[in-house]
């Protein structure tokens, strides 16, 4: 089928030099791509590294306040700033 489509003077130059690279009709370059996007998302290529997944098992530290930045950093690193704090002393410089 036959259709005109508007498409970005360098988006088009990337493809046509893809297509002539891949030794396939532009069309065919199109028509790929087109595929693979429009595929279920689980059928899609994925790009970049998989991302973790938390399934659970735990629960929350009890008492942080998960919309305060400063009470999220307290929590997570409270050992390890009592550990600086103690190789720093009073005067501020490390023993």
């Amino acid at each position: 089928m036959r259709t005109t489509v508007a498409i970005d003077d360098g988006l088009l130059k990337t493809a046509k030099q893809h297509a002539e690279a891949e030794q396939v009709t532009l069309g065919r370059l199109i028509e790929t791509a087109l595929r693979l996007y429009l595929a279920r998302p689980e059928d899609r290529p994925r790009f970049g590294p998989p991302l973790p997944v938390f399934r659970g098992g735990g629960s929350l530290a009890t008492g942080v306040d998960l919309t305060s930045n400063a009470a999220l950093y307290e929590s997570m690193y409270a050992e390890e700033d009592a550990r600086t704090r103690a190789q720093l002393g009073a005067g501020g410089v490390a023993r």
